[in-house]
């Protein structure tokens, strides 16, 4: 009687045992329960924008080192550090003393040679000196015609003046020193406009046109600013395979500081009839890449190509079309004759 308890206590036991066992196997597998329920997107054209964002640096529109183009003694400083200068304002003033006097001396040799030559003209035509006579004394006024006008070059050269409307920099030199071609006395940079210089991707530079717009921030400032594409490089930088841009910014409030970073974004073109899909639809395979359909309550796997890409969504340029739907949740669990039932349409 005892050994009869023993052995229907020890099948009991068993029997729940496969029980439980059962139900695990039947709730760790969601394909055994019935259809999986996906969400769906049905795809329609959109627009499709594909933009990029590089690193610039702002610069002077124009930067001139103030030099003197011959050497002497500074005489007079006209301009204060940081001030705003007219084109062609006098900056700096050389002296000039011993080139006044050359000159002055240079104008009395002028005066009696035009004299000498309108005297030998008249005895010229009155056969009174030979023609060879004439052609030197003429020769000699025009070398003095010829020595004034190279002082008054050189005179000249003692006035530096501002090539443009800028501001001025630092100074380098003082009053009364003695400066050659060598020394910078100053800078001047123009304010007013300025450039961005950034450079993009080689498989973009077909992309990039003159008079194209971008746009940029700087750090410390929430507003966003504008440029227009100037130039670009002719060739590519063979070390880093990017094209150097320059565009141009207009700064009348003179906001921007030359040497700011900035982050530039640029917007490389628009398709105003495309088919994108969320991100992680795609399947990634080791040739190809791949989106689930849903077509009549069976998955369909399909190849396709994908264009531009975005945080969010992807463009496909082929392998489907508007109005399939493509299956957005439970990929993991679908397989190719798994049965599906639509949960939400996005």
């Amino acid at each position: 009687m005892k050994k009869i308890t023993i052995l229907a206590a020890i099948l009991t036991v068993f029997i729940s045992c496969n029980e439980k066992k059962s139900t695990r196997t039947k709730t760790t597998d969601p394909t055994k329960s019935g259809p999986l329920s996906v969400d769906v997107k049905v795809l329609v054209r959109d627009t499709v924008a594909e933009s990029i964002e590089v690193a610039g640096n702002i610069l002077p529109y124009e930067l001139t080192e103030i030099r003197p183009e011959i050497s002497g003694r500074i005489v007079s400083l006209n301009f204060k550090e940081g001030s705003t200068v007219q084109k062609n304002t006098v900056l700096v003033k050389l002296f000039d003393g011993d080139l006044q006097a050359q000159l002055k001396k240079l104008q009395v040799q002028q005066q009696i040679a035009d004299k000498t030559e309108e005297r030998q003209r008249e005895l010229l035509k009155i056969n009174g000196i030979s023609q060879q006579d004439y052609d030197l004394s003429l020769l000699q006024l025009n070398n003095i015609k010829a020595d004034i006008e190279l002082l008054k070059v050189n005179i000249s050269k003692t006035e530096i003046k501002a090539p443009y409307t800028g501001r001025i920099g630092l100074r380098n030199i003082s009053l009364g020193a003695f400066v050659t071609p060598s020394n910078i006395i100053t800078s001047i940079s123009q304010v007013d406009q300025k450039k961005i210089s950034f450079s993009i991707p080689e498989k973009y530079s077909n992309q990039v046109r003159q008079g194209m717009k971008v746009q940029f921030g700087i750090e410390g400032k929430e507003m966003d600013y504008f440029a227009t594409v100037l130039a670009s490089e002719s060739v590519i930088e063979s070390q880093t395979r990017n094209l150097k841009i320059l565009a141009t910014i207009n700064d009348d409030k003179n906001e921007l500081v030359p040497g700011t970073f900035a982050k530039v974004s640029l917007t490389l073109g628009e398709n105003t009839n495309a088919v994108s899909v969320p991100t992680q639809c795609i399947i990634p395979s080791a040739r190809s890449k791949q989106l689930v359909l849903y077509k009549n309550g069976e998955p369909q796997f399909v190849n396709v190509t994908t264009g531009i890409r975005s945080v969010d969504n992807v463009q496909i340029t082929d392998g489907v079309q508007p109005g399939d739907t493509v299956i957005v949740t439970g990929l993991l669990f679908i397989r190719k004759d798994s049965k599906l039932k639509i949960g939400k349409i996005q």
